[in-house]
């Protein structure tokens, strides 16, 4: 019996020193110096859950600005408003009645009217010292024509040649403006360079200095009706000095 026991406690001791060295060679020893993980798991999952608390707590404490975008666009109407209000009143009366014309005439434009105003206002000045009337009436409302017409058969009664140089202008620009029904007049003023020498029939001076450029102004008024077809202005009015 003793013998049994004896030998049984040997093997217990030998299978389990097989046991121990099994699990030694599969689990391995620490021996105080081996690298800590790179990541703890347990310490990353803390530390998300951490930044999800804090992110809803900033979430939360965040206050929503109010939407300007609805006041701004109102602000820019209103300053719009105001900038249309103050050009219009620097405008002034004279722009209201061009403004006026061209709603009522859509092929009138300032520019292009001062453009054509100075081409007929050379026409008509050269018409006349040379006697053309055929050139001048079209130009001309009747009883302006009727004037032009006089002066010229006055001055072929009298043997005499008017002799003008045009040189050229030197401003023109629109001082009043009237739509009277559906009829528009627009007066410009022309200030002009021009040579102008009255001759008798023997070629004689009697009015003027050929070496002699003198200034004039002159204020004419154009009128045209704003629903005719004919796209044209007719000189209505004259005035002028030197």
């Amino acid at each position: 019996m003793g013998n049994f026991d004896f030998t049984s406690i040997i093997i217990l001791a030998v299978v389990a020193a097989v046991i121990f060295l099994r699990l030694r060679s599969v689990l391995g020893t620490r021996s105080g110096f081996e690298d800590k993980p790179k990541q703890d798991p347990f310490k990353e999952s803390q530390d998300r859950s951490g930044e999800a608390e804090a992110k809803r707590r900033d979430e939360e404490t965040v206050i929503a600005m109010p939407d300007r975008s609805r006041d701004r666009k109102e602000e820019q109407k209103a300053a719009s408003a105001d900038a249309s209000m103050s050009e219009g009143e620097a405008a002034g009366p004279l722009e209201n009645v061009l403004t006026q014309i061209a709603l009522a005439d859509s092929s009138f434009e300032k520019g292009s009217f001062l453009e054509g105003a100075r081409a007929a206002f050379e026409m008509v000045i050269t018409a006349f010292a040379q006697g053309d009337q055929k050139t001048l009436r079209p130009l001309l409302a009747r009883d302006v024509f009727e004037d032009f017409s006089s002066a010229i058969k006055e001055r072929e009664a009298n043997k005499e040649t008017l002799e003008t140089t045009f040189v050229g202008i030197r401003k023109a620009e629109i001082t009043e403006a009237e739509l009277r029904d559906r009829t528009a007049y627009v007066t410009v003023a022309f200030t002009s360079e021009q040579i102008n020498v009255l001759k008798d029939s023997e070629g004689r001076i009697l009015d003027g200095d050929p070496n002699h450029v003198a200034t004039i102004t002159d204020v004419w008024t154009f009128a045209r009706n704003t629903k005719s077809r004919d796209p044209n202005w007719t000189l209505v009015a004259t005035d002028g000095d030197e």
